[in-house]
């Protein structure tokens, strides 16, 4: 596996950011300027950076078992969130669509738990079981999409920033009515959707064009804030 990309020195040591569940890469960008690596079991290439293609969850606890682990500073999880998230329980669930998911929060905090690093756990509004530390939208990084995300952290704390009112609805059709508003639907697909290069545009996503990994990713400006947030924390302070 290639060495990730060390860039930032703090106190005569280069963070390193570990990226688990790492899809399209659209947390791993935000965390580029500490450096990361990646680590997913679909093949993605349209990943930016290096990143060793496997089970999530066996690479972590191989990691871990020999040491390698150290080499990190930080760790970002992903897991699939299909299980609980809000479409899966709410339209989904109702009309009797989808199938069964594996719900992968429990066993990744285990793992994460192991490493003795400051880590993330990111999942979408939902019944996911993690605590809300920490919830981002799209509006407060003027982006095209609401996209809430939810995070738990490990082993450091972050300030709340402060939820902004949204501009108007969300674009497309609910229940046989158009609604037009400021921001596009990042999933699936029908119903007034958004073409390829409006979400790139909304997500400030350009290096995949593929559909599913747009709809799947976290926007950019959500790990840039939560990286340069954990840059400056007290616990990598320490650490240095």
């Amino acid at each position: 596996m290639t060495q990730p990309t060390d860039i930032r020195r703090v106190g005569g040591s280069r963070p390193r950011a570990l990226d688990v569940f790492s899809c399209s890469g659209g947390a791993g960008t935000g965390y580029h300027r500490a450096g990361l690596d990646g680590c997913d079991i679909a093949d993605r290439p349209n990943y930016p950076f290096p990143y060793h293609r496997g089970d999530a969850l066996e690479y972590l606890a191989h990691l871990i078992a020999t040491g390698e682990i150290r080499r990190y500073t930080f760790v970002h999880a992903s897991p699939p969130c299909q299980g609980k998230c809000t479409l899966t329980v709410g339209t989904n669930q109702s009309q009797g669509w989808g199938g069964t998911h594996v719900d992968l929060v429990a066993p990744t905090r285990a793992l994460l738990e192991l490493t003795g690093l400051p880590y993330v756990i990111e999942q979408p509004n939902g019944r996911a079981e993690i605590r809300k530390d920490l919830t981002l939208c799209g509006e407060m990084f003027g982006l095209g999409v609401i996209r809430h995300c939810n995070f738990e952290l490990g082993g450091w704390t972050i300030e709340r920033p402060a939820h902004i009112p949204h501009r108007g609805r969300v674009r497309g059709w609910r229940h046989g009515a158009y609604f037009d508003g400021p921001y596009v639907a990042a999933y699936g697909n029908g119903g007034g959707k958004p073409t390829i290069p409006e979400l790139q545009e909304a997500l400030g996503i350009d290096w995949t064009d593929v559909r599913e990994e747009l709809t799947e990713t976290i926007p950019t400006g959500y790990s840039e804030f939560i990286g340069r947030a954990f840059l400056t924390s007290s616990v990598l302070t320490v650490a240095a």
